[in-house]
């Protein structure tokens, strides 16, 4: 299959798909006369896999690190495992800085409800509710 009907079938843009190639996630395609990539369903099995552990917010060298393992012969999965522990980690600290942000965003509306919004253009501040903001306690 050509690059258009491998994208179709991956969900990858021909530009991703270039990009994994030239970076070695993806095997070089084989090439026709006219210079046109060939794919095969190894390439399509191996691409979905790449998509789905970048849906997954896998790096790309921790999905290169997963295809190593796997090329040569050992399993990835406690590696992948440690992966996904870390993942989660890191979205518990961005859920708790969204909540943070959250309460800060919330206060600032009642504080903008709650007082005139209406403020001289020649005042110094751009914005007071910005510039003299308090962070919101829970």
């Amino acid at each position: 299959m050509l690059i258009g009907e491998f994208a179709q079938q991956t969900g990858l843009p021909a530009k991703t798909i270039r990009y994994y190639e030239e970076i070695g996630l993806l095997p070089l395609s084989s090439r026709l006369e006219n210079g046109y990539r060939v794919y095969d369903e190894s390439d399509v099995a191996r691409a979905n896999l790449v998509a789905a552990a970048r849906a997954l917010d896998f790096s790309l060298d921790d999905i290169q690190t997963i295809l190593d393992m796997h090329s040569n012969r050992e399993t990835p999965c406690l590696f992948v495992t440690d992966l996904v522990a870390k993942q989660l980690t890191a979205i518990d600290a961005k859920i708790a800085a969204l909540i943070l942000l959250r309460d800060e965003l919330e206060g600032l509306q009642r504080r903008a409800q709650s007082i005139s919004i209406k403020v001289s253009v020649e005042n110094e501040y751009v914005c007071h509710l910005i510039e003299n903001r308090e962070i919101v306690e829970k």
